[in-house]
């Protein structure tokens, strides 16, 4: 098999299922989260921890330092040579992550020709770019977080790309897994490992950032521009956790949108109980479809 994709909202269980996968196909892990390219960025976007790394080789994660921009088209020429080179060791490129755009940027086959910076876009507030969006572009709308000034801009900039509109398939075989919970679960999930992120040290690992004064696209990432308003003393912590939890249930919202709507995806129930079974099933499936594989 060329590639397996596995994809999912936010705290599903996407890098436990990877692991244990990757493990029984003798296989290797690249990154499709858009947050865990960057250094110092480990609790607050759920990097697969050093133990992890150490069971399977992971790729993508620790490139870049946190004042580094990366584009779509920088993930997809990098990613695609990376899969090569794992094939070229007789193993299966396992593809993980949640950034939807990321992740089909890889699997079909887009032509990127590099967006058009507008300094017209820069001098926007946020409420002009939030119209200019719905006008040129309804269909993002529902994907991005219409709150963030920079993700904005990029949403306008990619919708003069220009790169194909109905893309075929990139590899000739693959498989795209999701996992999937009801949505009251998986919100318990997300609120829950918040709390687990500040326990393990998630207001230490952002203050190192707010210290040396990083303002850049990885301080973004949820988790991280809610606790610079609290260092910024704009709120409180309590306010800046629930804030982080609202956005990461919203942003699991979204993710789920764009997954049914832009890819073909073969869903998984997962049993938070006996996660064991879900990856039980996704293995007997890969059975099913790919009997040669060694599993």
């Amino acid at each position: 098999m060329d590639l397996i994709c596995i994809l999912g909202p936010t705290a599903v269980g996407k890098t436990k299922l990877s692991i244990e996968l990757a493990k029984k196909i003798n296989a290797e892990i690249i990154s499709g989260d858009a947050f865990q390219f960057y250094k110092g960025l480990d609790i607050g976007t759920a990097k697969a921890s050093k133990e992890e790394q150490a069971l399977v080789p992971h790729h993508l994660l620790d490139i870049l330092d946190p004042q580094e921009s990366f584009s779509v088209a920088d993930y997809q020429k990098i990613v695609r040579h990376k899969i090569e080179e794992i094939r070229e060791k007789n193993k299966t490129p396992i593809l993980v992550g949640g950034s939807g755009l990321y992740l089909q940027s890889i699997i079909k086959d887009y032509q990127f020709k590099g967006p058009q910076r507008h300094d017209l876009y820069e001098n926007m507030d946020l409420s002009q770019l939030q119209s200019l969006l719905k006008m040129k572009h309804p269909d993002l709308v529902h994907e991005i977080d219409m709150q963030n000034k920079r993700r904005l801009i990029r949403a306008l900039e990619k919708s003069e790309d220009q790169f194909q509109k109905n893309p075929k398939d990139y590899y000739k075989d693959f498989m795209v897994i999701g996992l999937r919970s009801p949505r009251e679960d998986l919100y318990q999930r997300i609120d829950q490992r918040v709390i687990d992120m500040v326990n393990k040290g998630l207001l230490d690992e952002v203050k190192k950032l707010y210290d040396a004064k990083v303002h850049s696209q990885a301080t973004q990432a949820i988790g991280y521009k809610e606790l610079y308003e609290y260092f910024d003393g704009q709120i409180d912590l309590q306010e800046a956790i629930a804030l982080i939890q609202r956005n990461s249930r919203r942003y699991a919202k979204r993710q789920m949108t764009w997954f049914r709507n832009k890819m073909d995806v073969l869903w998984f129930d997962i049993h938070i109980e006996n996660f064991d079974q879900t990856i039980k099933q996704v293995i007997e499936t890969i059975k099913k479809t790919h009997p040669k594989m060694d599993l």
